[in-house]
């Protein structure tokens, strides 16, 4: 049984992937940090969970090796962690662009590493998420295009760092998808009508088409894949959009 631990499990995309995940029968490990949200979850889906400092790098080992003893060892590792911060760099603070950065960049790394130690006898699979910002220069993203352009640069040096030992390191580069953390943009009429216009194929992106790329990456059939940035963006990172 494919044993999967899922790091922000409770946001919208990472619970698209546990419930993917579960209903074909592998055995999810739902990471996170909020206790309630995570039994809910835990009880719906029946897999067990465990809360975590996301930004701590030694308390994120220590919770996922005990996991991995209590419930057997891990096959891959997800982390759906993120957040998002619109604003030019000169209206941007010291404090909002560490805290960017920590949520972002420093628990993709304290991903890798955790992986890096758990993983790395057996093999397996890390997926990190980057964003097509880092791709593309859209205005006002300048401290999470940051942050997401450190995600792409760590995993393609951790892929080629791991690869000797078939643990593989992908990344996925969403565009705008209707989540929880993107909802005052795609609630917005003006707003959503105005990132359909960027995306090439003129409409937003579901959590579901994001889930189920990362559930194909972690697929032994696809094991030798490593070192990618693969878009679900609608084809904004590489596409010029012919809307007006």
């Amino acid at each position: 049984m494919p044993h999967t631990a899922i790091l922000g499990a409770t946001g919208t995309i990472g619970s698209c992937l546990a419930r993917r995940l579960a209903s074909k029968g592998d055995q999810v490990l739902l990471v996170g940090r909020s206790a309630s949200k995570l039994e809910s979850m835990g009880t719906a889906l029946q897999q067990p969970w465990r809360v975590t400092n996301l930004q701590h790098s030694n308390a994120l080992e220590t919770d996922l090796r005990q996991a991995s003893e209590q419930y057997g060892p891990l096959d891959a590792l997800v982390c759906c962690v993120g957040s998002i911060l619109l604003k030019p760099a000169h209206a941007t603070s010291d404090e909002e662009f560490q805290e960017v950065v920590a949520t972002n960049l420093f628990t993709a790394f304290a991903t890798v590493r955790t992986g890096a130690r758990l993983l790395r006898q057996r093999g397996g699979s890390i997926i990190l998420f980057a964003s097509a910002a880092a791709e593309i220069g859209i205005p006002n993203h300048e401290a999470i295009a940051a942050a997401k352009g450190g995600v792409i640069g760590l995993a393609r040096s951790a892929a080629a760092t791991y690869a000797p030992q078939n643990l593989r390191v992908n990344v996925i580069s969403p565009g705008l998808i209707r989540t929880e953390l993107t909802r005052r943009i795609w609630e917005n009429p003006a707003a959503a009508s105005a990132s359909q216009r960027l995306h090439p194929l003129g409409r937003l992106g579901e959590p579901d088409q994001v889930a189920s790329l990362a559930e194909w990456l972690m697929q032994p059939e696809n094991d030798w894949i490593t070192g990618q940035v693969i878009g679900v963006d609608g084809g904004l990172a590489h596409v010029l959009s012919q809307s007006r």
